[in-house]
């Protein structure tokens, strides 16, 4: 008996050490979500490309802004959602939502996030337009797989994946909406699905 509560108590120790350096509280239900908005975000711009009265798209032309505003709403939805759910979450553990854990995991997460943006804006301004998709989808993987010590480590390998796409929408130039859709849209739904029945069910 003395052995067996010896090992609990080992057991216990190991998970407060770890919830107090991990933040648990991320979704599955949030990632199918933010999937399932690029996924239709990508028929939105799929269907605004075909409908673009010449072959070229300029930063000038009316259908890259409703591009870029398409990618904004997308981008903005996954946000709210993922805070709402991760709040939601966060009481039902009784983990606090802003701890040092979560911050640790914001500022790793956001230093790719922000170095990728920028570059893939600076790109934009250049016209390097074939670089952008491969860009965000490698800073994105980076962004998870740093922040992933901070948090479950299946975020881990959805960074992984991020940047294997991304590497291979460099090789594959001319198909980066596909890649995007792979990245942001099944990825995502598939990640997110995974952590709701690892994590989320009960």
């Amino acid at each position: 008996m003395e052995t067996k509560d010896y090992l609990k108590d080992l057991q216990d120790i190991k998970q407060m050490m770890s919830q107090s350096t991990q933040f648990i509280s991320l979704s599955g239900l949030s990632g199918i979500l933010a999937g399932l908005y690029a996924l239709g975000g990508a028929v939105v711009v799929t269907v605004l490309i075909d409908n673009h009265p010449s072959e070229y798209i300029t930063l000038e032309s009316t259908t890259f802004k409703l591009i870029v505003a398409t990618a904004m709403v997308v981008l903005v939805l996954s946000l709210i959602t993922s805070y709402i759910m991760t709040v939601q979450k966060a009481k039902k553990i009784g983990e606090k939502v802003w701890n040092p854990s979560s911050k640790r995991l914001l500022i790793n997460f956001c230093i790719p996030l922000f170095t990728g943006g920028i570059l893939a804006l600076l790109l934009l301004k250049n016209g390097v337009y074939g670089l952008i998709a491969p860009i965000t989808l490698i800073f994105y993987g980076l962004a998870c797989v740093n922040a992933s010590k901070y948090t479950l480590r299946d975020v881990r390998y959805l960074g992984i994946t991020e940047i294997i796409l991304g590497l291979l929408a460099v090789e594959f130039s001319g198909f980066g909406l596909y890649f995007w859709i792979i990245g942001f849209g099944i990825c995502h739904i598939i990640y997110g699905a995974v952590m709701y029945y690892k994590y989320d069910r009960n």
